[in-house]
């Protein structure tokens, strides 16, 4: 480029030179005598050789300037390319090439602040990352590690930048997950038990812009120790309670009977036995609540119609109801059968409805149901009365949870009833919720699996224990 530069100004200044020679050997010829043409076009050519080789030092130092600020901007290029965002030009000049230079100075100053943003943006993520006390471990979209925090290393000693995750984790559920995440863009979890012997991992995978996925292992292993050691003191102290308390129901219902007692003695009989029978039913319900959250209690899971379910609801509660003055209506609106164990999902339905005639029984009727919902069946239980405030929706389903604490202890209620009905629902696979309105009635609802979708149970455990 630099050698094409000063060719092109040499052959400009030559040209020039010989147009003005030409020019002006021309003009003699016309004004002045022919034995002086000779000496004055000898001179002409004499002038026009120093011109030209004053053109040619002119041209030269003009293509070597030209030359040393371009190997600046060359230089500057390269400097760049390196990673040297400090690298400047520094061209005063007012021509094209100054002005060039003065644009590729101010992009590189640009540069040079976002960078060093995004260098302080990325120490304080680090940092943070570094601090948390779940592990983190980020893969790019060949699943290869590129990230991890300290954690993670302490987890597992293993970790090679830039190599397969396989080789860091050869946990199988870790490895789906994130290959899951990073597949579908979408946030998925699992559990892992195979990274370090005798601990619970929950992993959450997410999908990072570029390809590959970020995870996050959270140590479960205290956490599930605690709620084990919780439910285990829950069931024994439970199981402990039930002798004596039996013990005192009985002997309080014989003195009961006996005709010896007193008004004042037979009131406090009274409380005493209306109190051990709560306490009782308390204990079975913690019992109940615990097998079930532990995963202890089996469920025969087996195809039945929804149609039988709420019929044998409809039986048990029907004279109930309609000592309260409650119709009690059944709506079926499918046929496909579900996946279910028969007893545990009328326990389910015994909780909502005994809760729907003790609270909701101003509405003058019940409605019982099920509807087809994509792959599952929804049940409802719906009554017509108060309602239920809005503020109170999302704890419904907690253990010892009360909308009104005084009237459902005047009720004989435990608190536990929809803690069980819960944790009944989602054993089998399901989902369960409540909606209401103030003045307009209450509806809890529940999702079980359909059969053709779910594996069922082939040794019922009553017949298995026998």
């Amino acid at each position: 480029m630099r050698q094409r530069y000063f060719f092109r100004l040499l052959l400009s200044l030559a040209v020039v030179i010989a147009a003005t020679t030409a020019t002006a050997d021309f003009f003699v010829r016309g004004v002045v005598a022919e034995e002086t043409v000779s000496a004055l076009r000898g001179k002409l050519f004499l002038a026009a050789g120093v011109g030209f080789l004053v053109a040619v030092v002119v041209a030269a130092a003009g293509a070597l300037t030209v030359k040393r600020r371009l190997q600046r901007i060359e230089e500057f290029a390269a400097r760049l390319a390196e990673g040297d965002l400090g690298a400047r030009i520094g061209d005063p000049a007012g021509d094209e090439i100054g002005h060039v230079a003065g644009v590729l100075d101010g992009a590189a100053r640009r540069m040079e602040t976002s960078f060093a943003e995004l260098q302080t943006s990325q120490h304080q993520l680090e940092t943070l990352l570094n601090s948390m006390q779940d592990a983190v471990i980020a893969v790019d979209a060949a699943e290869t590690v590129q990230w991890a925090n300290r954690s993670m290393e302490r987890l597992t000693p293993r970790i090679r930048l830039r190599a397969p995750l396989v080789e860091t984790l050869r946990d199988p559920d870790v490895l789906r997950t994130v290959q899951e995440a990073a597949e579908t863009r979408a946030v998925c979890s699992g559990r892992a038990i195979a990274i370090v012997s005798g601990k619970a991992f929950d992993v959450t995978a997410a999908p990072m812009p570029g390809g590959g996925a970020v995870a996050v292992l959270r140590d479960l292993t205290e956490r599930e120790r605690l709620e084990k050691t919780r439910r285990d003191f829950i069931a024994n102290v439970s199981h402990e309670l039930r002798t004596p308390l039996t013990s005192i129901q009985g002997y309080a219902e014989t003195l009961l009977d006996t005709e010896q007692s007193n008004g004042q003695v037979r009131e406090f009989l009274e409380i005493i036995r209306k109190n051990a029978s709560r306490m009782s039913r308390l204990t079975e319900d913690l019992l109940t609540l615990a097998r079930v959250e532990s995963g202890e209690q089996r469920f025969y899971i087996q195809p039945v119609a929804p149609a039988e379910l709420l019929r044998e609801a409809e039986e048990s509660f029907h004279e109930l109801a309609a000592g309260r003055s409650l119709q009690l209506e059944v709506h079926t609106e499918m046929t496909e059968t579900v996946a279910a164990d028969r007893e545990a999902i009328h326990h389910v339905f015994g909780n909502l409805l005994d809760n729907a005639i003790k609270y909701g029984g101003t509405g003058g009727k019940l409605t019982l149901g099920v509807r087809r919902a994509g792959e599952f069946a929804e049940f409802y239980v719906q009554d017509f009365g108060q309602g239920i405030s809005s503020e109170h929706l999302p704890r419904l389903f907690e253990r010892f949870y009360r909308v009104d604490k005084a009237r459902s202890r005047e009720s004989g209620g435990t608190g536990l009833g929809l803690a069980i009905a819960k944790h009944i629902v989602l054993a089998h696979g399901g989902t369960i919720r409540a909606e209401s309105e103030l003045t307009r009635g209450s509806t809890f609802l529940f999702r079980l699996p359909l059969a053709e979708n779910q594996q069922t149970s082939e040794v019922d455990p009553k017949e298995e224990m026998a």
